[in-house]
């Protein structure tokens, strides 16, 4: 039940309070506060991000309005729209039926209940109300942002071309620099800090997924922030479809503003009389211990309020693509997974190439039973004698694609996204199917639920390897809203079919890192952040997958040297140690170890299962050519790059710690200002893992 607060201010002990004399809410998080207040124009403006404030401090606090001059911005708007002395970057565009635009607010009530406050807003003149949601946790520092949109009329649409979840206001003075990350297939999440420039700066998707080429993500600070100290602001879209973030420096002394949410510019939809439309989250958090600090508070948020099952140790897997290709035979898996188990693999992943007739990327995307002449008896044998060997059964799987060369084509050549009088333009000789369409989610919720229960499926990986094209949907009254509604389509097949099948645990996959997001990762348990697995090429990308997302999310795999991707050598334990950064898998062709590698092999993984309740369940601290993780009484690092002392991070100067190998002791105090000393060895791409004991 709704608890509306009225009257004299709420206790500040509460997560949410209101100050009526001011109109001022303060949303209260362990370490941070945030203030926002209604304006004299009705409109919601914001008041404080920043450090923890009573609700008396916060009610004193001056309201920034970009509103005073014909150079005004929207700056310090809560969401920015057009009207009046607005010239600065909207958050909700909308047109009305008769062509009129803009919004002029009338502040109609709000809600608190708990950690949640709901401000209720309309237009003063249209049939437009519009709901801005705020979550904030008792263990988090991350405060949940978005709104629901209502067409409270019963004639005409209002046509919405553009509506973003939020807009996050950083003090002028500390929104100097951006922080983001930039990159291309076999080379996600690079990360990149560039000052930010008196203008504005988008960051976006127009792909359909999220995308390798950016991730929906933002930090700011003032461009003295490091790893361990420095304010950072920082913003994360929970969303896996198109996007666009853009970041607003203006010159009139303002706040920086960056404003976020689903889809791309130049899409137009409609919102129906009686219907309301509810945007993805936009969470955003303050930290004031540089971006170390910041990654540690999303992980530990991930962790408590996104993903399905946090808690859950990540199983050693094995998948066959690597090794096998198209060329997937039943006895082929069965040698491979002899050789896996032997290794101490926990899950077995049967790659692309099962199905159909696929024994290329030509056909056969669509067909999702097992191929008659690979698997005569179905998938039944293989899975069997994956579990006698003591492993989890998985498979690949592609369900929102198919090929022109498939049966599903031929029998359904509508189902894909095209538009009329135009080339249906194949990426990877395939085609993606329209899962805004009931019929088409519907089909891959009833071939998904068949394949689980048919097999026992423990695992799969759920792949998407092309953009949008031709994203047109030929009928439709509103055909752009597939580009929305397509993501939904996929978020309600995972969540039903999670639901019907409780044990089924899966991987988020597009073409690599393409679509590795919170919005994903609610529905999944892990991503696969790369096709590159070349651990050289490796710590980069996953250092800057690290800034957001935690270890326990982070497929990583130990493949063949020289590596298939980029012909680069390295010696086997140094492919481990960076794979051990997160959850570790094996991809290489087994068939070609020879026995000393299996043997040194085998020990690695025992050693992973023995850490990664410290890797997967610890707090990360990036070092120089070095990951750590500790958790409660353990401290493990890796390191390569040469001899060296490392200083560690996040211990208590009073502590001593013993190093779990040599049973050498080391003083917290001694570890933190003159480092840990690195012996490496010799030879090409020497690595190291250290585990540290507190005494």
């Amino acid at each position: 039940m709704s608890q509306v607060s009225h009257g004299s201010p709420v206790s500040d002990g509460s997560p949410v309070s209101y100050d009526e004399p001011s109109r001022t809410f303060l949303l209260t998080t362990p370490a941070t506060s945030y203030a926002l207040r209604v304006g004299p124009d009705e409109g919601p403006r914001h008041v404080h991000w920043g450090a923890r404030l009573t609700l008396a401090q916060a009610a004193a606090l001056p309201t920034h309005s970009g509103l005073t001059s014909s150079f005004a911005s929207t700056s310090g708007e809560e969401l920015g729209v057009e009207g009046g002395p607005r010239f600065g970057v909207p958050s909700l565009l909308v047109r009305y039926a008769d062509g009129a635009r803009g919004v002029e607010w009338m502040h109609e009530g709000h809600e608190i209940e708990g950690g949640r406050l709901h401000v209720r807003l309309r237009d003063r003149h249209y049939p437009l109300g519009c709901t801005l949601h705020y979550t904030v946790h008792a263990d988090s520092d991350v405060i949940e942002r978005s709104l629901t949109l209502r067409h409270l009329g019963t004639d005409d649409p209002i046509e919405i071309l553009r509506c973003d979840a939020a807009s996050w206001s950083v003090p002028a003075a500390s929104g100097a620099r951006l922080s983001h990350t930039v990159g291309e297939w076999t080379g996600e999440t690079q990360l990149r800090r560039t000052e930010a420039p008196y203008a504005e700066t988008v960051f976006t998707s127009r792909r359909g997924v999220s995308g390798h080429f950016a991730n929906p993500w933002l930090m700011v600070d003032a461009g003295d922030a490091d790893e361990t100290r420095g304010d950072v602001w920082s913003m994360v879209l929970a969303w896996s479809g198109s996007w666009r973030i853009t970041a607003a420096r203006d010159h009139t002394g303002g706040p920086l503003t960056v404003t976020g949410g689903a889809g791309h510019d130049g899409l137009t939809w409609r919102l129906q009389p009686g219907e309301s439309h509810e945007t993805p989250v936009f969470a955003g958090q303050f930290s004031t211990g540089g971006f170390g600090a910041t990654s540690r508070g999303w992980h530990r948020y991930v962790a408590a309020h996104v993903l399905p099952r946090p808690d859950e140790v990540r199983p050693v897997v094995y998948n066959s693509w690597e090794a096998t290709g198209w060329d997937v035979t039943l006895e082929g898996q069965r040698a491979l997974a002899e050789r896996a188990a032997g290794l101490g693999v926990e899950l077995f992943v049967v790659d692309d190439g099962w199905f159909g007739r696929r024994t290329s990327d030509r056909a056969g995307l669509g067909d999702w039973r097992p191929n008659p002449e690979r698997f005569p008896h179905g998938l039944g044998p293989l899975a069997e004698e994956v579990r006698r060997l003591g492993m989890r059964f998985g498979l690949w799987v592609e369900p929102e694609m198919t090929n022109p060369d498939s049966d599903l084509y031929r029998a359904h050549p509508d189902w894909v996204l095209h538009m009329p009088h135009r080339r249906r333009t194949e990426l990877r000789n395939q085609l993606v199917l329209n899962f805004a369409r009931a019929d088409v989610a519907e089909w891959a919720y009833q071939w998904l639920d068949e394949l689980v229960a048919t097999y026992a499926v423990d695992f799969l990986k759920w792949d998407m390897n092309r953009a949008f094209t031709e994203g047109g949907w030929p009928g439709h009254p509103d055909a752009e809203r597939l580009w929305s509604d397509h993501t939904r389509g996929v978020y309600a097949v995972l969540d039903r079919l999670r639901r019907a099948h409780p044990a089924l645990r899966i991987e988020g996959c597009a073409g690599g890192g393409g679509r590795a997001d919170l919005g994903m990762l609610a529905r999944t348990d892990q991503t696969w952040i790369s096709d590159n697995t070349d651990a050289y090429d490796r710590i980069a990308i996953q250092h800057g997958y690290s800034q957001v997302y935690p270890a326990r999310t982070m497929s990583a795999w130990v493949t063949d040297s020289p590596n298939p991707h980029t012909a680069r050598s390295a010696p086997l334990p140094y492919r481990f140690h960076v794979a051990m950064a997160g959850a570790l898998g094996i991809g290489g062709d087994l068939s070609r170890w020879t026995e000393p590698q299996l043997a040194e092999a085998r020990d690695l993984v025992e050693l992973y299962k023995e850490i990664r309740p410290v890797i997967q369940f610890g707090e990360q601290y990036r070092l120089v050519d070095a990951v750590q993780y500790r958790s409660e009484d353990r401290v493990v690092v890796l390191a390569w790059g040469h001899d060296r002392a490392l200083r560690l991070a996040g211990l208590s100067p009073s502590e001593v710690y013993v190093d779990d190998a040599t049973g050498v002791e080391h003083d917290a105090a001694t570890l933190l200002t003159h480092g840990l000393p690195l012996h490496l060895p010799r030879g090409d791409r020497p690595s190291t893992l250290v585990r540290l004991t507190r005494k």
